[in-house]
């Protein structure tokens, strides 16, 4: 689907999803942007059961398991996040509730800012975590 310069993945009338290579969520998730405006009205199947607590794969990467994040301190939506390539999946209706949890410059700059923080505090405490096991293991010569 496209809207406005943005070119997107859709699930029009199957289950509503959209999926978002990297970045190309930040280009709708502010509520003044009409791009997001067209991808908010994505029509989904009533009909169709979805098992939104399954784990899903990413759609562009072979064999990669999405990741589960929320998007804002908020914790309204949560997204499915690719560790590969960064796309992003959102069930039917997420991007109507994100634009509706960025409606201030405000809450836009916090939502970032704990996103980031989360992120990099993660990944530092994995760096530790292996460096300390590396450092565990006994010196092979």
């Amino acid at each position: 689907m496209t809207a406005g310069m943005l070119t997107v993945d859709v699930c029009q009338g199957g289950c509503g999803g959209i999926w978002f290579d990297n970045s190309e969520l930040r280009k709708v998730n502010d509520p003044q942007e009409f791009e997001g405006e067209v991808l908010a009205a994505v029509a989904a199947n009533e009909s169709l059961f979805i098992d939104y607590t399954r784990r899903r794969n990413c759609p562009k990467c072979d064999r990669v398991v999405m990741m589960r994040h929320y998007f804002s301190e908020q914790r309204h939506v949560l997204l499915d996040i690719c560790p590969n390539c960064n796309g992003i999946w959102l069930d039917a209706g997420e991007l109507g509730r994100i634009r509706k949890e960025c409606n201030s410059k405000a809450d836009r700059e916090a939502a970032t800012r704990h996103y980031f923080h989360r992120l990099f505090t993660q990944e530092l405490a994995r760096r530790k975590s292996q460096s300390q096991n590396q450092a565990s293991l006994p010196d092979a010569t």
